[in-house]
């Protein structure tokens, strides 16, 4: 009998294993067909207006027993090795990957495979981490226990395995994004490490145990830490790096990005400083500031209810600039200009009045966000 999941996935699989075949390409296919198995199945007519597909890519159709074959080749490898295989077909496929285009579409993982967990904060940083960096992040994770995240990171040297231990320290969940084939730990003498985080988080990969490993497989990485990350938080960076690299995908996808501040003498807070002068992370001075960017409250405490927006005694483009915010959550300033129709100078005053009085709050990046 025809288990139609089964078929389905191996489809998926053969269609991510296509080459030239990015999560762009992917996902732009799947919502013209409406799934991997639709389109092996499409009129070549209907194919070639497939968007971002075009005549070179219809080679894909004669090689549908090619590419199954590797598909069934990886799902009786995963099966052998139980890794498990994640994609949007399966209910534990990360929910927050859906924001981003490039987020990957097929995901590897050994642990606890339901990653879509309540609360996330990503932490990273150096792989010459000083005495004061790790200090300064069991702290953190220490101070944010109380709200009960899981913690995201990417198991290297430094900042990431200091991170990942003190979450397993503390009986916090925590996920390790690697940047090599799932079931090959890299570095090495972190394995005990992974093992322990299988016990209640997850080691995942973007990248099957027969893939080869190359450098650039982990700066692409960086961007699973940033879209799991409900927060991210730089703990120590030098100017340049894997985790500045992170922090500014953490921005462009509209994460609340945090930096803790360090030493103006110290290489390693170079990073931290610039994204902080340049706008690009908030100073991180302690728990409080994140559970009030993402609007956590601690367990048993009973969530004070925002006030109702009275624009009644507003004037005209402060009622415009209220609901735009309202509506959108944030905005960068000159999209605000842009939409409201209100020149920056006289927006610029009217925000600011604004944020005087508590309603709302100025972000990195030129942006604001409305309080109430």
């Amino acid at each position: 009998m025809l288990n139609q999941a089964h078929e389905d996935l191996r489809y998926f699989l053969a269609l991510s294993l296509a080459p030239k075949i990015g999560p762009g390409v992917f996902k732009a296919i799947i919502a013209y067909s409406g799934s991997a198995t639709h389109f092996f199945k499409l009129p070549k007519g209907k194919v070639a207006k497939t968007p971002k597909v075009g005549e070179k890519l219809l080679a894909l159709r004669n090689q549908e027993n090619e590419l199954l074959r590797k598909a069934d080749e990886l799902i009786n490898d995963c099966e052998k090795k139980h890794f498990s295989i994640l994609t949007p077909l399966h209910p534990d496929f990360p929910q927050r990957f859906k924001m981003q285009e490039d987020s990957p579409v097929v995901i590897f993982a050994q642990g606890i495979t339901n990653l879509n967990f309540d609360r996330t904060v990503g932490i990273v940083g150096t792989r010459s981490a000083t005495t004061y960096g790790k200090s300064a992040t069991r702290k953190i994770i220490e101070d944010l226990a109380i709200y009960q995240p899981a913690i995201i990171s990417g198991l290297a040297y430094g900042i990431d395995i200091e991170a990942h231990r003190t979450a397993l320290a503390i009986g916090l969940p925590t996920i390790a994004v690697l940047g090599s084939p799932i079931g090959r730990i890299y570095p090495a003498v972190h394995k005990k490490t992974a093992e322990a985080i299988m016990e209640t988080g997850a080691v995942i990969s973007e990248y099957s145990s027969g893939s080869t490993m190359v450098p650039g497989n982990f700066p692409a990485r960086n961007r699973i830490i940033a879209s799991l990350s409900d927060a991210l938080i730089v703990v120590e960076a030098a100017e340049k790096g894997g985790a500045l690299i992170t922090a500014e995908i953490a921005y462009s996808y509209d994460k609340d990005v945090f930096a803790v501040p360090g030493n103006l003498q110290s290489q390693y807070s170079e990073g931290c400083n610039l994204l902080i002068k340049k706008m690009k992370a908030n100073i991180y001075t302690g728990p409080s500031d994140v559970a009030e960017a993402l609007l956590w409250s601690k367990p048993g405490e009973v969530k004070i209810q925002k006030a109702q927006l009275d624009l009644s005694n507003r004037d005209e483009e402060e009622q415009i600039i209220l609901k735009l915010l309202q509506e959108k959550g944030e905005m960068e300033i000159d999209t605000l200009s842009l939409t409201s129709e209100i020149p920056l100078g006289l927006l610029s005053s009217k925000l600011l009045s604004l944020e005087f009085e508590g309603i709302v709050k100025s972000l990195p990046g030129k942006k604001y966000r409305l309080l109430i």
